[in-house]
């Protein structure tokens, strides 16, 4: 006789486990502490076996008949169900142990003494916050490409173009190493060649991440190793932390600096885009703006950068050039291209497109709305603004730690 749903629930537990028949060999035993385990009784090759199915109410009746009759079906295909469950309970643990985001952690292990501290740490940063909240989890070599091209497309919506092509390299070679080491047989990164928007290219060669330290190690030493000008070097330190274009930090005004809201506000008519456009200043940046004030505070033309030759004239053109040339930087960086090193570096760290977009001044076409635009987000840029100032200060710092490490070593 079958079992209802009331026979399991009613079950009593007796001195000794008791057996109560379902049929086609499955049975549920209560044990003597009020436990219900699902078993099923099967012969294999001559020998008798168990299987377990569970315990009641966790697996009910259905569910526990419906296990049974893949059992069987197990059976009569000539194999064994309890190996079977074997198997499929390694083949569980070896696709855990093999998903994404394990090999990528072991091949960054792997690549992780080939690679500069600070480009290891920002490879495994991008991974983290960009791939594997996505497919981390997914087994391997069951990824498909259109998983993985979703999780990258979030890093293009956010206008990280770059960053997204770059993360598709790492992935890529994440993927050939696990094709090396047996864990998945074809790189899919393979299938998406052209998905991506392409990288627009750039007139102005700047600066990467990893190149950051060691020009400002060098610029610091400009007055002082490099017998360079005092304003000249806080002129560049001004551009770094600022980014704005080279044109506009020349032809800077002291009227246009509003100390009480620590703001530069640059009238429309010297923008490119003609529009006019607000820099929140950072702590580093007023610091900078009050060595400058001692210098050319009381300018003839109210310039903060006058030309030396003419005080009624500002700062030639050339002036930034030859700072990169001196430090050696010459065709490697341009003062606009500081520009792109700090767009790129803001958006791998999470900062809003848009944002970086209005602080880079990055014309409004339309001219009733860019008259109201320039203070467009101005609270998160501010915020970032000063999360900059101090990413520029942890290099400085880091650089003179190193340092002193070296005159402490000698």
């Amino acid at each position: 006789m079958k079992l209802s749903n009331l026979d399991c629930k009613n079950a009593k537990p007796t001195e000794k486990p008791r057996k109560m028949a379902d049929g086609g060999g499955l049975y549920l035993e209560v044990a003597p502490n009020g436990s219900k385990y699902w078993r099923m009784k099967y012969r294999f090759n001559g020998k008798e076996s168990r299987l377990s199915f569970g315990l009641y109410p966790d697996v009910s009746l259905a569910e526990a008949r419906e296990k049974r009759r893949l059992a069987k079906k197990t059976l009569d295909e000539g194999k064994n169900p309890n190996e079977e469950k074997r198997i499929e309970k390694l083949e569980r643990q070896v696709s855990y142990e093999n998903n994404f985001e394990n090999i990528a952690r072991e091949w960054h292990k792997e690549k992780y003494h080939t690679w500069k501290p600070l480009h290891a740490a920002r490879i495994l940063t991008r991974l983290e916050k960009d791939v594997f909240p996505s497919v981390g989890a997914r087994p391997i070599k069951a990824i498909k490409p259109i998983e993985l091209l979703a999780a990258i497309r979030r890093v293009e919506d956010r206008g990280a173009h770059d960053l997204a092509h770059r993360t598709m390299q790492t992935c890529s070679q994440i993927f050939r190493y696990g094709v090396a080491t047996g864990r998945v047989e074809r790189d899919p990164t393979v299938d998406l060649r052209g998905a991506l928007k392409p990288v627009k290219s750039e007139n102005y060669a700047y600066l990467a991440e990893d190149d950051l330290p060691p020009f400002l190690k060098k610029l610091e030493c400009y007055d002082s190793h490099y017998n360079g000008q005092p304003l000249t070097k806080l002129a560049f330190k001004l551009l770094l932390l600022t980014f704005v274009r080279s044109g506009e930090i020349r032809g800077a005004l002291w009227k246009e600096i509003d100390w009480d809201k620590a703001q530069w506000k640059i009238p429309a008519e010297r923008m490119k885009m003609k529009e006019q456009h607000i820099v929140p200043l950072s702590k580093q940046s007023v610091a900078i703006l009050k060595e400058i004030q001692k210098l050319t505070g009381d300018s003839y033309g109210g310039f903060l950068f006058p030309s030396q030759q003419n005080p009624r004239k500002i700062m030639s053109e050339n002036t930034f050039l030859r700072v990169l040339e001196i430090l050696g930087y010459k065709g490697k960086a341009t003062a606009h291209g500081f520009r792109s090193t700090a767009s790129t570096i803001l958006n791998e760290n999470g900062f809003r497109s848009d944002v970086i977009e209005r602080q880079l001044a990055h014309g409004e076409r339309d001219q009733v709305r860019a008259a109201y635009n320039y203070a467009q987000y101005l609270p998160e840029r501010k915020e970032m603004m000063h999360w900059w100032a101090n990413y520029i200060d942890s290099i400085a710092i880091s650089n003179k730690r190193r340092v002193n490490k070296m005159k402490q070593g000698s």
